[in-house]
């Protein structure tokens, strides 16, 4: 093995533990010796279509076998897996794909009409791989997966050039508040930030067969990503899983559908779950509280939530409900993993946007100096260690992400906090979308919390809109919680009666939806635009 490559280490553990499951969705039960074999039939089908070296191969793919299956395929031939966002319209697909340099696509019957319409947009692909879901039949410009997946026998799939740990793993990250990123993880990088904070006989270690064959002996935990694979928190956490000799757990609803999720974790025996925040944690919490002797979720013992905020009394509700779970709360991106972390069990639950802070970070002010503990400045947070080796064809935006410190380099991509007196962070939220109201700097997130402790509030996003006198001031766009939504001026007493008055909204406005991803991610251009033209209207 040069350096750790995703492909070499899961055929290891296909030859170990072959009649165990690495995939589940709903009734098929795939074990490793299959999952490996369908991969190495993707593998062929891509090298056959012509795809050289680090060329690259989107996802365009809803949860389900097909996902990891053809990112382990791309692995094994030397390509580069890029997530697709399946909620994007023509335009920004088209973005994606030509900003990528994608050469094939796996697909979802369901979207073969927005291919047709933006297929002679993206020339530089040429092997499409169609993924039978019920809805249509496969054109004729694609190739069924299915044919793709069973047209190899047990050899393994190796092109000329090889595999390495220098091969890149890149995921695209944003577009709420501009132009999606590809980030860029060298496979040894990822492998060791991820499988090594679990296992770390991993970390700084040359990569080798014999270590994983004596750490696989039989089969590891189960994984369930609740949330979108398009998405690093649902695709990271089961690179772990599968990595450890465990099996990855989908839903088979497109939506998230709360009953199937625990129907399924009972049935299958889960250990842990992937979600993100509140967004899923509410559902959960009102589903447990429903039918509180429905489910029995013994075997589930962990929940990881990363990349949105993952409200305290949420978590408490959760661990009333299940008492014995331990709830890990990662403050991570793309592109900064490990920045932090907050655990919460039955015994401790820590409180919102609270976390410890990762061994290798950091928080630095704009001047260039360490935010000292307790002394009530803010900074940007930044993390050494693994990181990625930056954008995509964006030097400008790696030059600003990636910073020398101190002799060290660091990945900064823009989060805000403060460092507590003993040491702990307090997050104030990306910089990208922080409101500017009379020279006092107000991020989102905290008014959002705020606001959502109200009983009248579903949901919340915080916004600036333009002021004469201050520039900008705090606007809320609220999605109610019941039919009558809650008076402006109740829900700008009650965060003023939390914050600082210059942080509680000037201008309250409902939406039937505030519509956020399937991450649990908000528009806030798109909202932003709608609280000004709600404002002028």
């Amino acid at each position: 093995m040069a350096g750790w490559n995703f492909a070499d280490v899961w055929e290891v553990i296909a030859d170990q533990i072959p009649e165990a499951s690495a995939q589940v969705h709903g009734e098929r039960h795939i074990p490793w010796a299959e999952f490996d074999r369908r991969a190495n039939g993707v593998a062929a089908a891509l090298l056959n279509g012509g795809a050289t070296e680090q060329d690259k191969v989107a996802q365009y793919l809803y949860n389900g076998p097909e996902y990891i299956q053809s990112l382990y395929g791309a692995f094994k031939a030397g390509l580069v897996p890029i997530n697709t966002n399946y909620r994007y319209q023509d335009d920004e697909l088209v973005y994606l794909w030509d900003n990528a340099d994608c050469q094939a696509v796996v697909f979802h019957g369901t979207f073969t009409p927005t291919i047709e319409r933006i297929r002679d947009r993206v020339p530089r692909v040429e092997t499409w791989l169609w993924v039978d879901d019920g809805d249509g039949l496969c054109p004729e410009w694609a190739t069924p997966y299915e044919a793709a997946a069973t047209s190899h026998d047990d050899e393994r799939v190796v092109a000329p050039w090889g595999r390495s740990g220098e091969h890149i793993m890149m995921t695209y990250t944003g577009g709420t508040t501009g132009m999606p990123k590809g980030v860029m993880w060298r496979q040894d990088d990822l492998f060791q930030a991820l499988v090594g904070q679990i296992n770390p006989l991993y970390r700084g270690r040359d990569a080798d067969p014999e270590m994983v064959r004596d750490q696989v002996k039989q089969a590891g935990p189960v994984g369930m990503p609740a949330c979108p694979l398009m998405h690093g928190t649902g695709l990271y956490t089961q690179l772990i899983i599968l990595s450890m000799g465990g099996s990855s757990v989908t839903l088979t609803s497109r939506r998230f559908d709360v009953d199937e999720m625990f129907d399924t974790i009972e049935r299958e025996g889960v250990n842990q779950i992937a979600i993100v925040g509140d967004a899923f944690g509410k559902p959960m919490v009102r589903a447990l509280d429903d039918h509180p002797d429905r489910w029995n979720l013994a075997s589930l013992f962990m929940v990881a939530s990363s990349g949105v905020m993952f409200s305290e009394p949420v978590k408490q509700a959760l661990l009333e409900q299940l008492p014995s779970l331990l709830i890990v709360d990662a403050f991570s991106s793309t592109e900064a993993l490990g920045m932090g972390q907050s655990i919460s069990s039955a015994a401790s639950a820590a409180g919102t946007a609270q976390f410890t802070l990762g061994e290798n970070t950091i928080v630095v002010t704009e001047d260039g100096r360490r935010v000292e503990p307790g002394s009530g400045e803010i900074g940007r947070v930044a993390v050494g260690g693994y990181q990625p080796i930056g954008y995509y064809k964006d030097e400008a935006k790696t030059a600003a992400t990636f910073l020398e410190f101190e002799g060290k380099r660091y990945s900064c991509p823009g989060d805000y906090a403060m460092v507590e007196a003993d040491g702990s962070l307090t997050l104030l939220g990306r910089g990208s979308v922080v409101i500017n109201t009379g020279g006092e700097k107000v991020f989102p997130e905290e008014v959002e919390e705020a606001l959502k402790t109200h009983p009248g509030v579903r949901d919340a996003v915080a916004v600036g809109v333009p002021d004469e006198k201050f520039g900008e001031v705090v606007a809320a766009v609220v999605e109610p919680s019941g039919e009558a939504p809650a008076a402006a001026d109740a829900l700008i007493a009650h965060v003023r009666a939390r914050l600082a008055a210059y942080k509680a909204p000037k201008h309250v406005f409902t939406i039937d939806t505030i519509g956020r991803a399937p991450n649990g991610k908000v528009d806030y251009k798109r909202l932003k635009a709608y609280a000004a033209d709600a404002r002028t209207g």
